[in-house]
């Protein structure tokens, strides 16, 4: 599946129990269409000890999300938006905002 978002992008979640909130894409998992969010639909796992150095416990992580539940958040307008793409005269290709046209890439 193709991913129209990157690490460190800030998104908003527009569907599902965490709607509504923000934060930084940890990590995009494109072949299986899901993302993380910084400290966004937070699960726990039971850990069971491994040694002396893991000990084991509760243990709370990001579950993933899928990409069609949220949306780049763009930093000039700052409102959710589509992204789009566009080819700079020195043959470069950016990420757009849908919204306000302005260039998303951080570069």
């Amino acid at each position: 599946m193709k991913a129209k978002l990157k690490k460190d992008d800030t998104v908003l979640v527009v569907a599902g129990r965490e709607r509504g909130k923000s934060g930084k894409v940890v990590r995009v998992l494109r072949e299986r269409g899901l993302v993380l969010v910084e400290r966004i639909n937070m699960i726990k796992r039971h850990q069971k000890p491994a040694g002396p150095q893991s000990p084991g416990g509760i243990i709370e992580k990001e579950a993933a999300l899928n990409l069609s539940n949220v949306m780049l958040l763009c930093a000039s307008c700052d409102k959710p938006t589509r992204v789009g793409r566009k080819v700079l005269d020195s043959g470069s290709h950016v990420r757009v905002c849908r919204n306000c046209g302005e260039v998303v890439d951080k570069s």
